[in-house]
């Protein structure tokens, strides 16, 4: 045992000890994924603990000074400066501290647990027409405790301000795990026997204070975005001895703060959006000065680099209501009548108008193309991390400000600066507040590309303070620009940080190598040059292959979410990190990487890490940088199992194409046994839930039938593909997809006895898959170029996605390029002014994953809406059965558990409305929730098919 193994053991008995209850974890498989953040920083923590109260936290500070073990403070972990990583214990507040506690209306105030996420307290608050200010583009998952460490901001800032601004009082515990309140007035000890201790760190605090006066009142607070250093300038004689104020944006190296009071804002009544078209974004800052005028809520900036990966990523109708342009700025003006803000926009878009620099401008009415605008902008640090044309981009210089009437000239020179070091960068941000955020397109990886770092990132911070500005404006300094302070501040300020510091944390404990004693800026850097891994999969949109692919994620965290999209269900059933889809691309890059994980595509934390992932492939659409964590799964089970047992349930389930076919020759018989003792003993041979009926096998009889009815009569304009789960489980399908396919214009021929391989894939037997795919596009790649029509969703996406992406050849990529969903057939291929029979006027849909993340822009709900049904009740989120994943037996809990999430509430609340499920899952999902009820989803096929008497039953 080694000496720090032994430090450890002795670290975690210690907390046990004093903090009974209080979960330690320890190990690669639960430290790896808090060695990073949304930085350029990879800090391996000894263990992570996941307090639920402030004695908890008492307990670890206390444990961790007896042993000289520093501490770090963590939120929704997506500080994009270094904050939330470090050595020694990591104390994760978002998985319990997370409680709403009082909200009082009549106060407009809110006291919140630090980990609570902003999203949840907005939420809360909205009831009562109030709303917490700062809304940084991360609002769904950073939390209440990471915006008072860095004093975070948002898109709204010219409004609101800062997080400082809103706070009336912190609830903290100091690095001796004394408990406090700071308050406006000053601090106030919690427990009375701690009184001398409290009033004794005030009174130091007051007397630094007192001998920096001058410093304080001509360095701090100059610009409204700077957060730079510490805020002291609110201890001042004339502030009041705000000592709430003065500890947000202390990143955590001060005390560690459990609870907050802070002051909510009335909801705005009335609201109107311009969208701004500019030649260039210096053109846009150029604006700025005159749109302040009109005393905006918000201007917001960005270049065309971001729309077009969100266009390539999501589909050309993800950003409508641009104008004209290659640079954007976003307007909002609010107030309290509709028709006086209408009055203000139109007239501010004359003014700009004929100020001349307006490449086009206008005042977005629909509140769909609102919503998604203001996607674009907040998902901006993920999309220009890794852009449409290939090229990754690295924070580290992407926070700083300067005063609104100084952007343009300063974005001018910062260009200049860019192209003398031959880098480019990605600008978008707070152009309202004068701060920028850039990603630049550095290269981390080696010693030259980080001395080109170094270089400019010492000129850059020359050149914004040249301009009046700061390094930060709401990201804080971290590890990425702590030690540049010494550029910004007079030597005398930065002393008077340290001493600030010392009088809280004399050990030195909390957040080191942050402001204060700053670590290098290129020390701990996460990116080095790492060796190319050979694969099954091509992995062709990612320059390194899987290295590259799981590099992908930079720790942006929308996949912490819980609403919004459909990524990432694991997350959203069991909040733990680790079942995030960053907390397992993290895991994958310390394979890679090959250090705290050591044995490589046989590593257990890994593959434990990546148990409960569904494979709905929600995250390579939703997530900002496009991982596609089903995919790099199924290549780490192919690889892991390589030439190994593998578990039950990948034959029984993985083989299901092969099984389900002899079943149907003896369909009767089989279904019948699987009903009894001796089909649950086989399912529990299988590895298989008995908590589930099997579904029933169709016979071969009902399926020729079937097939023998679709053969349209006439010329077949397309193919339709007769997928495994169709021909095993529900035939009629294709029968009413033939249909209403003729009926829509598109006469098919039926193609039956093909495999799209989807279940060797989400089992990751790969090299079975590969040979049943290169039949299945050695038969359809035969000169015909019609269409491929698949009425199951899941395997059109493995058509379109998986095929090419594992087979890598031309044949592959010409047959992936003719696949169209149902849905998608009926918006694309469909005569014009075919109308659908008779529908519902409201009903419930449940859309398949794969097709939401794999064909964007034909979606079935856009459909619904467009043939006439009025209200489509979506449930939004994967169903949970997700293919294998809901059948096998160790996974039944986390499938029920998130289908609880969206698409179990809607089945009871159902009122008698059709449900509508293309995917055969999310219909046998939907079956097994229904229970008793006389609830059955109908394929969209069978709800528009011209031989139903009512949907779903064919006359």
């Amino acid at each position: 045992m080694t000496t720090a193994t032994r430090d450890l053991a002795g670290l975690t008995a210690r907390m046990a000890e004093i903090a009974p209850g209080l979960r330690v974890e320890t190990g690669p498989g639960a430290t790896g994924p808090y060695a990073y953040d949304a930085s350029n920083y990879r800090v391996l923590p000894w263990a992570v603990a996941f307090p639920r109260t402030a004695d908890d936290v008492v307990a670890v500070l206390r444990a961790c000074r007896e042993a000289g073990v520093p501490v770090t403070a963590r939120g929704g972990g997506t500080s994009m400066a270094g904050n939330a990583v470090g050595l020694g214990v990591v104390l994760d507040f978002s998985r319990h501290m997370n409680r709403i506690l009082d909200i009082d209306p009549e106060a407009r105030t809110a006291r919140v647990e630090t980990g609570v996420v902003l999203d949840a307290l907005r939420g809360a608050t909205a009831l009562h027409g109030l709303d917490f200010g700062p809304d940084p583009s991360s609002h769904s998952r950073c939390t209440l405790g990471g915006m008072i460490g860095n004093d975070a901001c948002g898109n709204r800032s010219v409004r609101d301000g800062r997080t400082s601004g809103h706070v009336e009082a912190l609830e903290i515990v100091t690095a001796d795990g004394v408990r406090a309140v700071a308050d406006r007035s000053g601090l106030h000890p919690v427990d009375p026997q701690d009184a001398e201790l409290v009033a004794r760190l005030e009174a130091d605090v007051r007397r630094l204070i007192a001998d920096n006066l001058e410093p304080i009142r001509t360095e701090l607070g100059r610009i409204p975005r700077q957060v730079s250093g510490y805020q002291l300038h609110h201890l001042l004689p004339e502030n009041g001895f705000d000592m709430a104020r003065a500890l947000v944006g202390t990143e955590g190296t001060c005390a560690v703060v459990t609870a907050a009071t802070v002051r909510l804002v009335a909801t705005a009544q009335a609201s109107a959006l311009l969208t701004l078209g500019y030649d260039d974004v210096v053109e846009a800052a150029e604006d700025v000065p005159e749109i302040l005028r009109f005393s905006p809520s918000a201007v917001e900036g960005m270049d065309e680099a971001i729309v077009a990966t969100m266009r390539a990523r999501r589909g050309p109708d993800s950003v409508t209501g641009l104008p004209e342009g290659r640079a954007w700025l976003y307007v909002e003006l609010e107030g309290e009548d509709q028709a006086a803000v209408d009055g203000r926009a139109a007239e501010l878009l004359d003014v700009l108008k004929a100020q001349g620099r307006l490449t086009g401008g206008r005042v977005v009415e629909s509140p769909a193309e609102r919503r998604s605008l203001w996607r674009v902008r907040e998902d901006g640090a993920g999309l220009a991390a890794r852009l449409v044309d290939g090229g990754e981009s690295w924070p580290g210089w992407e926070d700083a400000a300067v005063a609104p009437e100084n952007l343009a000239a300063y974005l001018r020179d910062f260009r200049k600066l860019l192209t003398s070091h031959g880098l480019t960068g990605v600008l978008y941000g707070h152009f309202g507040a004068g701060c920028v955020h850039v990603r630049v397109d550095f290269d981390p990886a080696t010693d030259t590309g980080r001395a080109v770092m170094r270089r400019f990132l010492s000129e850059a911070a020359t050149l914004v303070v040249s301009h009046g500005g700061t390094l930060s404006g709401e990201h804080g300094d971290g590890r990425a620009r702590s030690e540049l302070l010494e550029v910004m501040y007079s030597h005398r300020m930065i002393r008077a940080f340290a001493a600030f510091k010392q009088i809280f944390d004399p050990d030195g404990l909390l957040n080191p190598g942050v402001i204060v004693e700053p670590a290098p800026l290129d020390a701990d850097l996460a990116l080095r040059e790492l060796p190319l891994l050979d694969t099954s999969f091509t992995f062709p949109h990612d320059t390194d292959g899987f290295t590259g692919a799981v590099r992908r994620c930079v720790g942006i965290g929308r996949c912490r979410s819980d609403s919004g999209g459909v990524m990432c269900p694991s997350f959203r059933a069991t909040g733990e990190e680790n079942d995030s889809t960053r907390g397992r691309a993290r895991m994958l890059q310390e394979m890679v990487r090959g250090e705290a994980v050591q044995d490589g595509w046989r590593s257990t934390e890994v593959k434990d890490a990546l148990d409960l992932c569904l494979s709905c492939k929600a995250c390579s659409s939703d997530c900002p940088v496009g991982v596609d964590m089903a995919t790099y799964k199924a290549e780490f089970l192919h690889q892991h199992y390589k030439g190994r047992l593998r578990p039950r349930s990948h034959y029984s389930l993985g083989w299901l194409p092969r099984t389900s076919a002899l079943a149907g020759y003896a369909a009767r018989p089989v279904n019948l046994l699987l009903r009894g003792p001796l089909g649950r003993l086989l399912a529990r041979l299988g590895g298989v839930t008995t908590k589930r009926r099997i579904p029933a096998f169709a016979s071969r009889h009902a399926l020729r039938k079937t097939l023998r009815a679709a053969k349209s009569p006439g010329p077949a304009k397309a193919l339709l593909f007769v997928d495994s789960f169709t021909r095993a489980f529900r035939p009629q399908v294709a029968g009413a997809a033939s249909r209403v396919l003729a009926d829509a214009g598109i006469p098919c021929t039926p193609r039956d006895g093909l495999c799209c391989g989807l279940t060797w894939v989400s089992t990751g037997q790969l090299s079975v898959a590969r040979r049943i795919m290169a039949r299945t596009v050695a038969h359809l790649d035969d000169g015909d170029d019609r269409p491929i029509i698949v009425a199951e969703p899941s395997c059109a996406a493995a058509l379109k996605r998986d095929v090419p992406e594992l087979l890598g050849t031309e044949a592959a990529q010409r047959v992936a390029d003719r696949v169209h969903t149902f849905t998608g057939a009926l918006t694309d291929l469909a005569e014009q002014g075919w109308t659908p029979p008779p529908l519902p006027e409201n009903v419930v849909l449940q859309t398949h994953c794969h097709e939401y993340a794999t064909f964007k822009g034909r979606r079935p709900a856009d459909l619904l809406r467009r043939l006439g049904v009025r209200t489509v009740d979506e449930a939004e989120g994967c169903c949970g059965l997700a293919g294998n994943f809901g059948f096998e037996a160790e996974h039944y809990d986390t499938s029920m558990a998130v289908a609880d999430l969206a698409l179990k509430p809607r089945l009871d609340a159902l009122d008698g409305r059709p449900v509508v499920a293309d995917g055969f899952s999310c219909a046998t999902q939907i079956d097994h929730l229904a229970g008793d009820r006389s609830i059955r989803a109908l394929h969209l096929a069978e709800l528009l098919d011209p031989a139903a008497d009512q949907p779903g039953e064919t006359s």
